[in-house]
């Protein structure tokens, strides 16, 4: 299995027990602020525990300073929002399908900005992946 497939694989299983965990918090009445938080130090915690075991400088770009200050603006936010759904006694079988459909918006970015190539194959799996998302949140 190629390398990228794997750590998208590994990346599928650990999002999808951090989503768990914020309908967790949400049941638990957690305070959005305080968990995410929390959950920003321990990101930042395994950021310096990676730059250690690599041995390599902070290096980034002013250009990706910027975009990564806006990514984890935009990621706080639809933390804060999930977390409030669930705080607020929505349902995770709900709630994670319709975060589920973020791909309709990141896959046509992917398209449009890296110029991929859409193929009938990508198409039907696209369509098939939101049409499954739509029937479990029902």
């Amino acid at each position: 299995m190629h390398t990228p497939i794997t750590l998208a694989l590994l990346a599928l299983v650990t999002f999808g027990m951090g989503d768990f965990l914020y309908k967790v918090a949400g049941a638990n009445r957690a305070y959005g602020p305080s968990y995410m938080l929390i959950y920003a130090i321990c990101i930042g915690l395994l950021a310096i525990v990676m730059h250690m075991i690599e041995r390599h400088p902070l290096d980034l770009p002013p250009k990706l300073i910027g975009l990564a200050a806006l990514g984890g603006i935009v990621t706080g936010t639809g933390l804060l929002a999930t977390l409030l759904a669930f705080r607020l006694g929505g349902h995770g079988s709900i709630i994670f399908p319709i975060a589920g459909l973020s791909v309709i918006v990141s896959v046509p970015l992917s398209l449009i900005i890296f110029r991929e190539p859409l193929t009938a194959t990508k198409l039907l799996g696209f369509g098939l992946g939101v049409s499954s998302i739509i029937v479990l949140s029902r």
